[in-house]
């Protein structure tokens, strides 16, 4: 148990009905007896897991506030320590206030994430579980949320253990046959190990496989509106985010920088970018626009290609159908203005591949078959979304992938039938590497470094 006791707001800042001040730390207890006196009786007793009404107060006695203290006693609480939350009032001043008054009875300021680092040092957590915590927090849908909460409930955390189980057990059986020849302990055979490799690699390269719909959950899909200007672009992004977001006008060119919202369809999450029409700039500003929007083209998962359907095909539009016709992202083209006399044809996108859809974001029509066809795209590019054991972290699927290379060698090493020995010092390695995710063999800089990116409170 760490021994210095910290505090922190562990609400979000702003005005509210209710505001919770958290402390934490083997004085946690001594820190309410001093600032917080109940209606009835006293706190030489406090009794854990039991609500208790009365004031907050100042060092001279006066009262700050009304509120509610809930006691929890260590193991049992959130950090594994003594802790303490002080329900009060939501405001920003008096929850300013009441976290001055538990550092002047002994607490310290929480550093970023500090409660969550404590449970994970104390056994509460493990590191995965710890950062899907953080992870439900920032969740940008309810498919997110969903995936966090599995994470934090042990998902990942017991696909690793048991990869790492089976590893151990081969790892015990070659160096039992190592160390002790003498006691007649059969040497692991090959058909065993090559069982309990094959199944630790096929169980790693599983979850590799789930990273990219892992990030896709935790970043959102970066998907940019392209097309030449005043063919609806704005429109569009106003219609899907459900509100005036863009300025619309029938002067072309009116967007001239990117504008950046995100949105959730069918629970998957969206940075949708709409961006300046694609054309000839004619001055500096808009110049940027356009160099921006290439920028973004290049770097897209996904792609709204925006035409206008009530018009023949410009030399823009062609250059545009040429460009998504080379593209590695995910693309679909939208035919707007659909509601207006039609002109345009599928046949006219011949050579993309890429659904066509007629749609009017004025009018409304098409947008529910256009999130189905984003949903659908998505899940046919990412795989199954709705597994709970997704690597989201650069360095977890890192980890992964050199385990995957010790593996591999395991693997190699035992069809040339060399000592079990090399193969060991191999599954050794993946073993280890896989506790990185868990956090049991991490140093502590990163450590630090990771719960440093929590917000304050948590």
């Amino acid at each position: 148990m760490t021994e210095d006791t910290i505090s922190q707001i562990a609400t979000a800042h702003g005005a509210g009905g209710i505001g919770i001040i958290r402390v934490s730390g083997a004085d946690a207890f001594a820190v309410a007896r001093q600032i917080f006196r109940p209606v009835r009786g006293d706190l030489g007793e406090i009794t854990p897991y039991r609500a208790h009404y009365g004031q907050i107060t100042a060092a001279d006695s006066g009262v700050i506030d009304e509120g509610i203290l809930l006691p929890m006693r260590a193991p049992h609480s959130y950090t594994g320590e003594d802790v303490v939350e002080l329900q009060c009032h939501g405001g920003s001043i008096v929850l300013r206030e009441v976290l001055l008054r538990t550092w002047e009875a002994g607490a310290r300021p929480a550093e970023a994430g500090e409660f969550t680092k404590r449970a994970f040092l104390n056994g509460r957590l493990d590191l995965a579980r710890a950062e899907g915590v953080m992870e439900l927090i920032a969740a940008k849908s309810a498919r997110s949320a969903r995936a966090a909460r599995e994470r934090m409930a042990g998902a990942l955390s017991q696909e690793i253990a048991a990869i790492r189980h089976r590893l151990l057990g081969a790892i015990a059986r070659i160096e039992a046959g190592i160390d002790f020849p003498e006691d007649d302990i059969p040497a692991a055979s090959a058909a065993a190990l090559r069982e309990d490799i094959t199944a630790a690699a096929s169980a790693v390269q599983h979850l590799l496989t789930g990273a990219n719909a892992g990030r896709i959950l935790r970043e959102g899909v970066k998907t940019v509106i392209v097309g030449r200007p005043n063919v609806g672009k704005s429109s569009l992004l106003n219609a899907l985010v459900g509100t005036e977001r863009a300025i619309v006008t029938d002067v072309p060119g009116t967007t001239r920088d990117v504008i950046e919202e995100e949105i959730s369809i069918e629970g998957i999450p969206l940075r949708l970018l709409d961006t300046a029409g694609l054309r000839a700039a004619e001055d500096a500003v808009e110049q940027i626009g356009v160099a921006r929007t290439e920028q973004h083209m290049r770097d897209a998962e996904l792609v709204l290609a925006v035409f206008d359907s009530s018009s023949e095909l410009t030399e823009e539009d062609h250059e545009l159908i040429a460009r998504l016709r080379e593209m590695n992202a995910e693309t679909i083209i939208l035919c707007n203005k659909e509601d207006c006399a039609r002109v345009l044809r599928v046949a006219d996108f011949d050579g993309v591949n890429a659904p066509v859809l007629m749609i009017s974001a004025q009018a409304g029509t098409g947008l529910d078959a256009l999130r189905e066809t984003i949903a659908a795209r998505v899940q046919m590019m990412e795989g199954d979304l709705s597994d709970g054991a997704l690597p989201n972290k650069e360095r977890e699927v890192e980890a992964l992938q050199r385990a995957a290379r010790h593996l591999s060698e395991a693997e190699k090493t035992l069809a040339a039938e060399m000592g079990t020995d090399f193969i060991s010092i191999d599954l050794r390695g993946a073993y280890d590497i896989l506790g990185e995710i868990l956090g049991e063999t991490v140093d502590t800089d990163l450590i630090d470094r990771i719960f440093s990116e929590f917000c304050i409170g948590k």
